[in-house]
C-alpha cells in the first residue's frame, strides 16, 4: 500500500478538527470532473464524521489536460494567503465550467479580496511554488491522477464514492 510521503504540516490547508482521529488528504485538480464529483462527497463525509475527521486539500493540477487547473490552484492559494482558501476552493468547484481569469477575478471580488493584488499575484506567479510543491509531494506519494485520497497516510485505492470512503474512514478510525 502506498503511503503519504509528505506529512500534513503548517503549509497545508486543513479543515476540521486539527486533533481528529482521522485525516483525509485529497490531491485534486480544480478542472478535473472527477474531483468536482468528489467535492460534495467530501462535504458529506465531513458532515457525517464531524470532529472525528480533518480534511486536507493539496493541489495536483494536471495542466497537460486541464489548461485552467494551475491558475485555479494559484487563485485558491492567493485566497488562502488572505484566510479565504476554503471559500475559494468551494467556489472554484461550484463554477468549474467557467474556470478562467474572468471567473477568478469575479470570485476574488465576491470574497472581498483586492482585485489589483490578486491580478498582480497571478501575473507574477506568486503562488506557483506552493502549487508545484503540492504537486511534487503528490508525485513522491505515488499520485498519478485526480482525485487521489489518503486516509491516515495510506492511499485509498478503492472507489471514491461516499460509501467506500465512509467505510474506509470508519476502518481507519473506529469510534471510541
Amino acid at each position: 500500500m502506498t503511503t503519504l510521503k509528505v506529512p500534513v504540516g503548517p503549509a497545508d490547508h486543513v479543515e476540521g478538527n486539527p486533533h481528529a482521529e482521522c485525516t483525509l488528504v485529497e490531491y485534486g485538480d480544480y478542472e478535473c470532473p472527477h474531483c468536482a464529483h468528489a467535492h460534495p462527497i467530501v462535504k458529506r463525509l465531513q458532515k457525517h464524521f464531524g470532529k472525528r475527521l480533518r480534511f486536507v486539500f493539496r493541489n495536483f493540477p494536471l495542466r497537460e489536460i486541464h489548461p485552467h487547473a494551475e491558475s485555479a490552484a494559484e487563485s485558491a492559494e492567493f485566497a488562502g494567503s488572505h484566510g479565504k482558501f476554503w471559500e475559494m476552493h468551494d467556489l472554484l468547484f461550484e463554477n468549474q465550467e467557467r474556470l478562467g481569469g474572468t471567473l477568478y477575478l469575479e470570485l476574488a471580488q465576491d470574497l472581498a479580496l483586492d482585485p489589483a493584488s490578486f491580478r498582480a499575484a497571478l501575473e507574477k506567479r506568486e503562488f506557483m511554488s506552493k502549487v508545484r510543491s503540492d504537486f511534487s509531494g503528490g508525485v513522491r506519494s505515488g499520485v498519478n491522477g485526480t482525485p487521489t485520497f489518503f486516509i491516515n497516510n495510506q492511499r485509498h485505492d478503492a472507489p471514491f464514492d461516499y460509501e467506500d470512503l465512509r467505510a474506509a474512514i470508519e476502518a481507519a478510525s473506529p469510534p471510541k
